[in-house]
């Protein structure tokens, strides 16, 4: 053997849940003289395409047992895989032993993950908690300067194309790239195994925390052209959303991209698209418009008016599926993604002028209630907490005024503070009819927040041409309580008639009594939504 090439594959044992590609695969082994050990269905499947193989039992001379929980744990497969070739004492054990050498291993594992996900009960989960897969796994990628594995079925090409070019051999760069993605299997596979007994402990927050991912796509660089970064899907059940977004079109997402069309896409789908049509416009992680309206059109006109500026070169996201119409609105300026449920023939047609535009299809919603986590690091370590499905309704409100608010301040209150919940803190939203008209935005006080989002509102105001300013007649939401009444006040200046806070602040009456005094209908929800 050389540093690089091993001696040709001469005994390879093909053992797989996941059947695709197999025959093929054994098809070309047998054509390279390779003697094929298999188990189960694995060497049924091969047997009845008429590749010769021999049963792991036959060659171990021990019966498979216990329903087929104990059929490759034995010195005959774990001595063929761990033994070093170049070391004379493990030659001379096998010798004693009767152990032949076994140069490639195929094993796919138990579909663990996808019982789980399909709702398997407690007990079909553990039976496929998949033992002698992850043991000759281990076995094989550790000895990876002798023996090559393979876990996938994509990756029998490469491995065909080496044994061609190296007289039936592969290269050690190969056999290490396939180890180091055998244990990243195993390590994904314990990880969904260790995750379910968690939850079945009830045990939100266990003691060692494993998270488990797979390489979607590497981007061309992170936040800043300095920075190397990738995107990473979770396993386990996925919700509609960035992860699993088909692009129909335009050039590949950035870190920032992926990152602004995800906070578009979990925004808008907190608008039950049966109700009203609805548009999140989003620069930079925050919106700079939102409205509803009786189409998409309409929905995405309100949400541009609030900030028309900002809006340029941002991500846009609909609730209900993209039209014509629509499209041709959205090709009057520059954007760079468009995520939505779906898309008519027309709109995608009208969209692939724009060459750069990423148009991206979810074929659902993402369900705002669902349960899950939300990690993000800290230097040394991870912060981990539930993902922010709270929501309030009516029967939440508090109101705490002397005027009470109307019907029609009720549903814009609501609607803004479902806003909120996306907004970087300090959040201030002001909103009429069902659409922003003023949105203030990551500032280090509540006050600022206000001021910036009636900034915003003058700056919209001049841009449509109109005599008043949009947030006369509006509600007002702020995502945590008014620790002092001055944000409040500047709120009313700006012509809000009612306010939707959460209260708390060991200043409320002092808050409330301002409220009165301009004559505002005041509610607080009891629940923050701070977004950091």
């Amino acid at each position: 053997m050389t540093d690089n090439i091993s001696s040709p594959i001469k005994r390879a044992l093909l053992s797989v849940s996941d059947k695709e590609g197999l025959v093929e695969f054994g098809r070309f082994l047998e054509s390279q003289n390779v003697e094929i050990l298999s188990t189960g269905g694995s060497a049924k499947m091969l047997a009845d395409a008429g590749v010769a193989v021999i049963e792991v039992a036959d060659h171990t001379k021990f019966p498979e047992m216990m329903d087929g929980r104990v059929k490759t744990l034995h010195p005959k497969i774990h001595g063929g895989l761990l033994s070093l070739r170049d070391n004379a004492g493990h030659q001379a054990s096998m010798e004693e032993h009767g152990i032949r050498a076994i140069d490639l291993l195929v094993v796919n594992l138990y579909p663990f993950e996808e019982t789980v996900a399909a709702g398997g009960d407690a007990a079909a989960c553990i039976e496929n908690i998949d033992i002698g897969g992850p043991a000759m796994i281990r076995s094989a990628s550790k000895n990876h300067r002798f023996v090559t594995v393979i876990v996938e079925a994509e990756d029998y090409g490469s491995v065909m194309q080496a044994m061609q070019e190296n007289n039936g051999a592969t290269t050690l760069e190969l056999r290490a790239k396939l180890a180091a993605k055998a244990f990243a299997r195993t390590g994904s596979y314990d990880t969904a195994i260790s995750s379910w007994f968690a939850q079945q402990q009830g045990d939100a927050f266990p003691e060692r925390l494993n998270v488990t991912a797979q390489r979607k796509q590497t981007l061309r660089y992170g936040e800043n052209p300095h920075q190397n970064a990738a995107f990473y899907m979770l396993g386990g059940e996925q919700r509609s959303g960035i992860a699993t977004a088909r692009q129909i079109q335009g050039k590949e997402l950035s870190y920032n991209n992926l990152n602004d069309t995800d906070a578009a896409f979990e925004l808008v789908s907190e608008f039950d698209p049966k109700k009203s049509a609805a548009c999140a416009i989003i620069k930079h992680a925050n919106p700079c418009g939102v409205a509803e309206g009786a189409s998409l059109t309409e929905a995405y006109r309100r949400a541009l008016l609030c900030d028309q500026t900002s809006a340029f070169g941002g991500i846009i996201a609909f609730n209900r599926p993209l039209d014509a119409q629509t499209a041709e609105e959205i090709s009057k300026i520059f954007t760079e993604v468009v995520i939505a449920p779906d898309a008519s023939d027309e709109a995608v047609k009208i969209m692939a002028a724009k060459k750069n535009l990423r148009l991206l299809l979810t074929d659902g919603l993402a369900d705002p209630m669902t349960a899950g986590m939300m990690m993000k690091s800290v230097a040394g370590g991870y912060l981990l907490q539930n993902r922010d499905n709270g929501k309030i309704g009516l029967d939440d409100l508090r109101v705490v005024t002397k005027r009470q608010p109307t019907e029609q301040e009720l549903k814009d209150m609501l609607f803004a503070f479902t806003v909120c919940k996306h907004v970087k803190s300090n959040a201030i939203i002001y909103v009429k009819d069902g659409a922003t008209v003023g949105i203030g935005a990551g500032q280090m006080s509540r006050l600022d927040s206000a001021r910036v989002a009636v900034r915003k509102a003058e700056d919209a105001k001049d841009a449509a041409g109109y005599d008043e300013i949009m947030t006369k007649g509006s509600v007002v939401a702020s995502d945590a309580f008014f620790p002092f009444a001055d944000g409040l006040l500047q709120a009313a200046d700006a012509g809000v008639t009612a306010v939707i806070q959460p209260g708390g602040s060991m200043r409320d009456d002092e808050v409330i009594a301002a409220a009165d005094e301009k004559n505002l209908a005041m509610v607080m929800t009891g629940m923050r939504h701070f977004r950091h």
